[in-house]
């Protein structure tokens, strides 16, 4: 049985778009980046930590825990989600008119199972003018939001390019979960390959 280790209702979202049954369970790990440890390596760590976690939550031999996590990196400086409106338009601020990377990172974790899938995108914001800011932050969205802004709305008005996965940006790359599950074989094998 799969469980995700997540209540974002983004990743929810777009886990049921692969048609694949699946519970939620509610997971709290520390998000803490070490001392010297790269973006990419944290955001694994609290993706696999997350779903250890939930695993250690159910006690079923026969789960399978995904969890995820998302993280906006600017200058080896990840941003994580904005504490009030000031840290959001701060943010902002620093991505206006620059290319970031946000990496989206989802392990699998089960009795006889742990195996993830990494995904990393660049995003370029366009200039953005302080009343721009002032007007996306006062809407509520940039909270609970790595970077301080959500692809999948209001925010989409701010990026000028995108290289990478569209759903990875939201939180969860659709492709590198669906080739997960299905090396767990939890889909079917499709046409794609890679």
């Amino acid at each position: 049985m799969l469980f995700l280790a997540s209540q974002s209702p983004r990743r929810r979202q777009l886990l049921e778009q692969l048609d694949v049954p699946f519970m939620v369970v509610d997971v709290h790990v520390p998000e803490q980046r070490a001392q010297g440890e790269s973006p990419l390596d944290y955001v694994s760590r609290v993706a696999h930590d997350k779903a250890r976690a939930g695993f250690a939550s159910l006690a079923l031999d026969d789960a399978i825990v995904l969890g995820a996590d998302t993280e906006v990196v600017l200058d080896d400086e990840v941003f994580g989600k904005p504490v009030d409106a000031e840290d959001a338009k701060a943010m902002l601020r620093r991505l206006s008119g620059r290319t970031h990377t946000v990496i989206s990172v989802l392990w699998a974790v089960g009795a006889k199972t742990v195996r993830g899938e990494a995904c990393q995108s660049q995003v370029r914001f366009a200039a953005l003018s302080d009343a721009w800011i002032d007007g996306y932050v006062a809407t509520g969205e940039p909270f609970g939001k790595a970077g301080a802004y959500a692809i999948q709305g209001r925010g989409a008005a701010m990026i000028e390019h995108l290289e990478g996965s569209y759903s990875g940006v939201m939180g969860l790359p659709v492709f590198e979960t669906a080739r997960l599950l299905r090396a767990l074989g939890l889909l079917p094998s499709a046409q794609v390959t890679r």
